[in-house]
């Protein structure tokens, strides 16, 4: 009789436990999580590529199904989202400022599957909260880009021989152009700080795609002649042709964005200072973790900044022994006090 008492009792154990860590909105064990690429490609070096390396991390710590559709075109944004979703994919993740418009109407539409979108957000300049009212089931997955793109700049102002550093764009849009300000702003405090006359080339170029790397070649070996030794491109792939130019040209430096160039593009790593990271493997990891335990953070905006390691500048690498211990030092003050708020870059991002 006694055994078969805690056999009972052990079953309503079991039975309340279940009933405890069952909420109606956890999700089915096959949950899968589709990513649509921006224009570059799945290896772009750089932001579909470590957008997908998080898609990878979700699948590895949470075993759930994960796959990609490349988007070759902006018209092939619609199909690749249509096709995650009538395969019944459990979440989205989009991967640009370019698929804003198309995965706000989608997940309008599907208030039952969850989205992310990387580089895009309820913040000023991107949607309208007016126009576009916050959805529960959709997230921006943003990056205070400013912040890492700010020390960037400080320490291509500290590095510079020639006292001349440049930067260029792929498109002209707020994802893109945040670096370049921040990084003419990180150079401005650098000359205020030091009494210097540090310029800064080329804020307001741009090229007008993100695949060319014979454009990124062109232009970086313009502001070369020009007399830049440092050099930023913010243009995905396109910067791979102005590290091939900076590499040509002894005495030039070139500092990646997105990724740690000297990690994703380990061939250039001899020319390359630092990176400007922005860590979409986490965000998109923590977004997709999020939606599998039923704590998605929907209507709201995941903002990476320095002091959750959600943007930061790489090691030195190769340039190690050749960046000054005070210029370091200087670096590492100018980081805290962003941090702190008494440094202040400029930007808002509407971290919520």
């Amino acid at each position: 009789m006694r055994k078969t008492l805690v056999t009972v009792v052990s079953l309503l154990t079991v039975l309340a436990l279940f009933v405890a860590c069952a909420p109606e909105d956890l999700v089915e064990p096959d949950f899968q999580a589709g990513m649509v690429t921006d224009i570059g490609g799945i290896d772009d070096a750089s932001f579909n590529e470590t957008s997908w390396r998080g898609m990878e991390i979700a699948r590895d710590d949470l075993g759930i199904t994960v796959d990609y559709l490349e988007s070759g075109a902006p018209t092939d944004y619609v199909p690749n989202i249509t096709e995650f979703l009538e395969a019944d994919y459990g979440m989205i993740v989009t991967v640009g400022f370019l698929l804003a418009g198309d995965t706000y109407t989608f997940a309008e539409e599907n208030p039952d599957t969850f989205f992310a979108i990387v580089d895009f957000g309820w913040a000023p300049g991107m949607w309208d909260e007016a126009q576009s009212p916050r959805l529960d089931n959709l997230q921006g997955l943003l990056f205070s880009t400013d912040e890492a793109a700010f020390l960037a700049g400080y320490v291509a102002a500290g590095m510079t021989q020639t006292g001349i550093i440049g930067t260029f764009g792929g498109l002209e849009i707020p994802t893109v152009t945040i670096f370049m300000d921040a990084f003419e702003a990180g150079a401005q405090y650098y000359n205020q700080q030091h009494g210097t006359n540090v310029q800064v080339l080329g804020t307001d170029l741009f090229v007008g795609n993100f695949e060319s790397t014979e454009d990124g070649r062109r232009v970086g070996e313009d502001l070369i002649a020009e007399g830049a030794d440092i050099i930023m491109p913010v243009a995905g792939p396109v910067g791979l042709g102005t590290a091939a130019a900076v590499q040509a040209n002894p005495g030039t430096m070139l500092i990646g964005v997105d990724t740690d160039w000297c990690v994703s593009a380990p061939e250039f790593c001899d020319v390359m200072l630092t990176s400007v990271e922005k860590r979409m493997d986490v965000a998109v990891s923590t977004s997709i973790r999020q939606a599998y335990e039923g704590q998605f953070q929907g209507g709201t905006n995941f903002v990476g900044t320095l002091e959750n390691e959600g943007v930061q500048i790489s090691p030195f690498n190769e340039f190690e022994d050749q960046v000054p211990d005070e210029l370091k030092a200087a670096v590492d003050e100018v980081r805290q006090g962003i941090i702190a708020g008494t440094i202040d870059t400029g930007f808002d991002l509407g971290a919520e």
